[in-house]
């Protein structure tokens, strides 16, 4: 195990980058910007996916899939959707190879007659297909999710965070009223926040985004927030009310019940393998992983230790019977068992990938019917018996999971920093970083200076905000109220 320790605290960005290698999340592929997804990462994202399937089927919604090709023709026609994905397009414009003197070439004979752009989003391709399906106010609402990839072609990447590839969610609704699409646009919204919150163990924070951050094509924006250990934002999650915008681009219109005609409400939202990225930095420690029990793949690991076959035997005998009663709560336990590395390998391998519990047993736990219980997030040890040694476990990662977001709830609460003046503003941002609460004075300008000179962008107008008169820290204007600003991801 060739784990390079390196402390948060001298280089973060390159213990991220290691510990998710090293950690067997993800690599690097032979296509530059994009990544392999290993399958101890893919367990977690498949745990991920597995409970938002399952939060987005209890709201209502049924998944499907839509074409990963999309017509140019289909993506131009919401105009301030192209424009904002333009830049990342990766574009098919034939359809055949060939062989030319021992080289593969394009077949400029399979040229296509329409180019076709890699799926950035959705929005254009699905809005073209509900034209079909909607004809009346019966046939409304549509609660469509899909679990898919898409493609937006980034110059500098980060496994999970930022890569020309991803997978993720999207969700698409379309409404026969404008009060029931933002009423689903909320609602999403409350999902993710939930999710984050009681399975990742990330505190949020709910808001709505600025025009300048807006996603392209959306009348409004609504995100939630988090702040990672080096006091950096995270957009971990979006839910976009649309308006009528791709209705009408579309032209999707439905016959109300007084039988008129009129364009469709929708909403779009979606999180994405970026929050596997989220659980790295939000909790982990300088020794690997730190993973919240709700998401890991493996909730205990039993580690025997033994010095001869007799006793491995006894061990094993114990440790078998303990798995099979943790494995009736539903709990996912690892055995193991191999016997090609010493027990203080495994303990250093199963700590840097992040298991919640470990339990060691040797010997004279067995006489004793005692285990040690090694807590990962708080590296803790204790002593326990074996009898109702499940419940007791099942109990421990309860609390576990507790912990795990309380210990990030307190440090996201110490780092969202008051300030009221532009000199306290750079200076808290540079030498403390994190959320930002200040006044702006609403405009765009202003926005895009304050982004140029300090890299800080305003990561949401958070939707409990008190409504408290101020000035600009920048411009000294009037403002209604403080906003959050942050160097983000």
């Amino acid at each position: 195990m060739a784990f390079e320790k390196i402390k948060r605290s001298e280089n973060y960005s390159e213990w991220y980058n290691n510990l998710v290698k090293d950690a067997d999340l993800a690599e690097h592929s032979a296509v530059k910007g994009c990544m392999v997804i290993k399958p101890y990462g893919y367990a977690i994202w498949e745990k991920i996916q597995q409970q938002l399937d399952k939060m987005f089927k209890q709201t209502g919604h049924s998944n499907a899939y839509f074409p990963l090709l999309i017509p140019k023709s289909f993506f131009e026609k919401e105009e301030k959707n192209a424009e904002g994905f333009a830049k990342e397009c990766a574009v098919v414009t034939h359809h055949r190879l060939k062989v030319e003197n021992g080289r593969i070439v394009v077949d400029e004979k399979a040229k296509l007659e329409e180019e076709l752009i890699i799926r950035p989003t959705s929005e254009a391709i699905i809005w073209n297909t509900y034209k079909g399906w909607i004809q009346s106010y019966r046939d409304l609402p549509i609660l469509i999710n899909q679990w898919a990839n898409v493609v937006r072609w980034e110059m500098r990447t980060r496994l999970f965070l930022r890569t020309a590839e991803f997978l993720w969610q999207e969700g698409h609704t379309a409404h026969a009223t404008s009060e029931e699409a933002i009423v689903e646009t909320k609602q999403m919204l409350d999902v993710y926040a939930d999710f984050a919150e009681n399975f990742m163990g990330i505190p949020v924070v709910k808001g709505v985004k600025t025009e300048n951050e807006r996603f392209a094509g959306a009348v409004e924006t609504y995100c939630i927030e988090g702040l990672m250990q080096d006091g950096k934002a995270l957009q971990m999650g979006t839910s976009h009310f649309l308006g009528q915008n791709f209705a009408k681009a579309f032209d999707v219109r439905f016959q109300t019940k007084e039988g008129k005609l009129e364009h469709v409400w929708a909403t779009s939202w979606g999180v994405s393998t970026r929050l596997m990225g989220a659980l790295v930095m939000a909790h982990s420690d300088d020794d690997g992983l730190v993973l919240p029990p709700n998401l890991a793949p493996v909730h205990v690991v039993i580690v025997p230790i033994y010095r001869s076959d007799e006793e491995r035997e006894k061990v094993s005998d114990a440790a078998r019977d303990i798995k099979k009663k943790l494995e009736a709560l539903n709990l996912s336990v690892k055995f193991d068992d191999r016997d090609t590395f010493k027990p203080g390998f495994k303990f250093a391998e199963w700590e840097l990938k992040g298991v919640p519990l470990r339990i060691g047993i040797g010997p004279r736990d067995v006489e004793n019917g005692t285990v040690e219980l090694a807590r990962r997030d708080t590296k803790e040890k204790s002593v326990q018996k074996q009898e109702g040694i499940d419940m007791y476990v099942k109990n421990l990662l309860e609390d576990i999971q507790k912990a795990i977001f309380d210990r990030a709830r307190v440090f996201r609460d110490n780092n969202i920093h008051e300030v009221n003046s532009w000199d306290e503003f750079v200076s808290v941002l540079e030498d403390k970083g994190g959320f930002i609460s200040a006044h702006w004075d609403g405009s765009g300008e202003t926005e895009e200076k304050i982004k140029e000179m300090t890299k800080a962008t305003i990561r949401c107008i958070p939707l409990e905000n008190k409504r408290e008169e101020g000035k600009c820290v920048l411009t000294g204007k009037p403002s209604a109220q403080r906003v959050l600003f942050a160097k983000a991801y």
